[in-house]
């Protein structure tokens, strides 16, 4: 799905790039690759480096300290996601091919033209308003060593809730840890997904934002 050039803004002053606010962040996006639930990189993700409102960021900072005196740390799987993402993921599930392998992989038990009326996907993603980010726990020293979670990130079905007992006890006791340390920072946590937060007070609660990453932040005005 090719990129849309002439809608390009540019990244607005209130945000920033996480990596630079919290440099000891691990940081995976799936959906500037292949792996993820589409199959296919996704319009928007120009450049996989994790951008937030700065409100957003400075919450997550202490979570990562608290982490890291447990050797652990936060690993970034999404976070300010462009409009234009949303609509490659209608695109996607409006266009009636079923992958059977990523279906079986993701969503098992639902059709992907379901995944927005389960409520998996939105038309209008919290991910564009700037504050909201999908995260996970892995080792400090490898981001490839993910603590066990019961689903991997982006299953859509009950075992993600954040609730599920269907699960280990290790991966309940990570799902909680997780949860209070995000809670307690000013996070708020989605009921179906157990990776995915927003920011309790978030400053651009009815702007959705459609910069790509990779855009130029916007100066501010000359004097």
């Amino acid at each position: 799905m090719p990129e849309t050039p002439e809608m390009d803004e540019k990244c607005p002053q209130g945000f920033v790039d996480l990596l630079r606010v919290i440099p000891e962040l691990h940081c995976d996006l799936r959906y500037a690759g292949p792996d993820n639930f589409t199959g296919a990189p996704v319009t928007g993700y120009t450049d996989p480096r994790p951008w937030l409102s700065e409100p957003a960021a400075q919450a997550l900072a202490p979570v990562q300290e608290a982490l890291l005196a447990m050797d652990l740390s936060l690993l970034i799987l999404d976070a300010y996601r462009p409009a234009r993402a949303v609509r490659h993921f209608l695109c996607w599930a409006g266009d009636g091919v079923e992958d059977a392998q990523l279906r079986q992989r993701f969503h098992p038990t639902l059709a992907k033209a379901e995944l927005f009326t389960a409520g998996y996907l939105a038309p209008r993603s919290s991910h564009s308003r700037g504050s909201t980010v999908d995260l996970t726990l892995c080792a400090q020293g490898a981001g490839e060593d993910t603590l066990p979670m019961g689903t991997e990130f982006d299953f859509f079905g009950p075992a993600s809730w954040p609730q599920a007992l269907r699960i280990g006890l290790q991966e309940r006791a990570n799902r909680l840890l997780l949860q209070q340390l995000m809670l307690a920072h000013g996070f708020v946590q989605s009921p179906l997904e157990w990776w995915h937060f927003t920011l309790r007070n978030e400053p651009y609660p009815e702007r959705y934002f459609d910069f790509p990453l990779g855009a130029e932040p916007a100066q501010p005005p000359s004097a």
